[in-house]
């Protein structure tokens, strides 16, 4: 079956889409993405053999791929994955997430980081304690800290707020910019249903937020509002 699925891949794979998507995820000498390989196949192909393949292929073929070199294989893992993990029994879901968490090092890119953690890790974390997060937003990994703030998207989704404000200002001071447009992401998403609760958070922390971080928290501000975060005393 590992077979079937890179070879699914491979028929849909555009020496063109490579370079493109080299590029577009900084797969050049000192970029966040240094060495990741593609070979050219967009995420709605991508999408749709996790369709087909996401009940015949196993948990091991899943892993396999997961620890690929090759980016749209380890992206096609954690959406077959998701699938998954929806509508599993228990045992299976304390699978997926333990293989999720024990191979954030191949979840790499933030494409992958945001299409995947808020389905396995926040899912798997909202009935439960949430130490986890805390601990990931600590990490020296820059994956691993956007993993913690993304995963909070599945709470903002429910209309609790808490530990995406929490880790927010853990991050508050990231250097990474990567993780300044993730936290600002989702400080716009808390007050997209909260905007007292996201509004109390940046009154708090905007003279020290890095900017990119609150443009996009503020990106849906009325003007005069968003020019009093940016420029008000």
């Amino acid at each position: 079956m590992l077979k079937s699925l890179q070879l699914a891949l491979r028929e849909h794979a555009s020496e063109s889409d490579t370079r493109q998507l080299s590029c577009y995820f900084k797969t050049g000498p000192g970029e966040y993405g240094e060495g990741d390989r593609f070979i050219g196949v967009r995420v709605p192909v991508v999408r749709k053999i996790a369709r087909k393949y996401q009940k015949s292929a196993s948990l091991s073929d899943v892993q396999e791929l997961l620890t690929s070199p090759v980016h749209e294989e380890r992206l096609l893992a954690l959406i077959i994955l998701i699938h998954k993990y929806n509508g599993a029994p228990e045992h299976i879901r304390e699978s997926i997430y333990a293989m999720y968490l024990n191979h954030t090092r191949y979840i790499n890119n933030w494409d992958l980081v945001d299409t995947s953690a808020e389905h396995i890790v926040g899912a798997h974390l909202y009935n439960r304690p949430r130490q986890p997060l805390y601990e990931l937003a600590a990490s020296d990994s820059l994956w691993d800290r956007r993993i913690a703030i993304m995963a909070t998207f599945h709470f903002i989704k429910k209309n609790e707020f808490g530990d995406t404000l929490k880790i927010a200002e853990m991050l508050v001071a990231d250097t990474e910019v990567l993780i300044h447009k993730a936290v600002g992401w989702m400080l716009r998403e808390t007050g997209k249903r909260d905007r007292p609760a996201e509004e109390e958070f940046l009154k708090k922390h905007r003279l020290r937020m890095p900017r990119t971080m609150l443009r996009y928290a503020i990106e849906k501000f009325p003007e005069d509002l968003r020019q009093w975060y940016l420029h008000g005393s």
